[in-house]
């Protein structure tokens, strides 16, 4: 029941210079959308990342935009950061920009449970959702000089003193790394209102909090570490998907390693409400070609991310799902 729980879940750098009050102006009816032909590279795109550089989300919707712009469907995309509560300050920010067809935001699972720690006036079924991209496994990392050299031996301290292991997630309560350690903990025997998790606004700030050893280890996706991974600096304990992960070629799965749980985070892209059905399928029909580009096929791979493409009424529903899913557990944790 657990795996399954936990799979519903789980299917449940640089900043721009551009400041963040520059969303604020709505586009004009007549430049919100039209790519001059479905071929033609679109032009005048905005991104917003609602929480800090170097996070997953950063890295999904940079990655985003250069694929964009590498396979020509679109030109001069703007990426930029509007951190803060989760993401629940970029939500109000985008559902504000009520008709911007310029105008969407990278989002994922913990914006999902956010909006309900958060008490967020903005809730994702506000927005328009445009497409879900990937889905992506959690994995449980220490620093190099960690004493915990297997899986095995953290959750043996763990279960001795779960206040005094701390765990270090890139996301507030609600959100997927405040997700994973809590149903990591139901499956080693723990009771998840003892864990000691500490949050921070993105894997950016995550990660120095890990190298530092602020936190006894860190509950996050994979990919946001891979580049310390290969330079020695993390070491992966275990990761959560159901199959071992080539990106992460060292690190067994939970499973294998007598832990039955499987994790999942996803990631999509949301546009404001109020958007005209011609400036919805401009975004779809550019998202849509840059997912079937050949660069975006090597980005998947490169990343470790699992292909999980959806749009438009498809993404909605899943949407939809999601926000129960994640509120009726957030209820009996006592977080909604």
């Amino acid at each position: 029941m657990r795996t399954r729980r936990a799979a519903l879940l789980g299917a449940l750098a640089t900043v721009s210079m551009l400041a963040a009050s520059a969303c604020g102006a709505t586009a004009n009816k007549e430049d919100s959308g039209s790519v001059g032909g479905k071929d033609k590279p679109v032009s005048g795109l905005r991104l917003m990342v609602p929480n800090t550089p170097g996070s997953g989300y950063d890295v999904t919707a940079r990655t985003v935009a250069q694929v964009m712009q590498g396979a020509k469907v679109a030109s001069g995309v703007q990426v930029y950061n509007l951190p803060g509560a989760g993401g629940t300050v970029g939500l109000q920010r985008l559902v504000n920009e009520k008709g911007n067809g310029k105008l969407a935001m990278q989002m994922g699972l913990g914006v999902v449970g956010a909006a309900y720690t958060s008490k967020s006036e903005a809730t994702l079924t506000d927005t328009t959702p445009l497409a879900k991209l990937i889905e992506e496994a959690g994995a449980i990392v220490v620093s190099k000089d960690s004493p915990y050299k297997t899986i095995d031996d953290l959750v043996k301290a763990w279960k001795k003193d779960p206040k005094k292991v701390s765990v270090g997630g890139g996301s507030s309560p609600g959100g997927p790394d405040h997700l994973l350690p809590m149903q990591l903990a139901k499956a080693v025997g723990i009771e998840p209102k003892k864990v000691n998790y500490v949050g921070y606004d993105g894997g950016g700030e995550l990660l120095p909090a890990i190298l530092g050893n602020k936190v006894a280890f860190g509950a996050s996706g994979f990919g946001e570490f891979l580049d310390q991974i290969e330079a020695g600096q993390v070491r992966v304990l275990a990761v959560t998907s159901e199959e071992a992960i080539p990106a992460v070629k060292k690190a067994p799965t939970l499973k294998s390693s007598g832990i039955d749980l499987v994790f999942t985070n996803w990631r999509g892209i949301v546009a404001p409400p109020g958007i005209t059905e011609d400036q919805k399928e401009t975004w779809i029909d550019a998202l849509t070609r840059m997912h079937d580009s050949t660069q975006w096929k090597a980005e998947l791979s490169k990343r470790g991310w699992t292909d999980a493409f959806a749009t438009g009424d498809e993404f909605a529903t899943y949407i939809k799902e999601q926000d129960k899913s994640v509120a009726d557990l957030l209820t009996e944790l006592g977080l909604a």
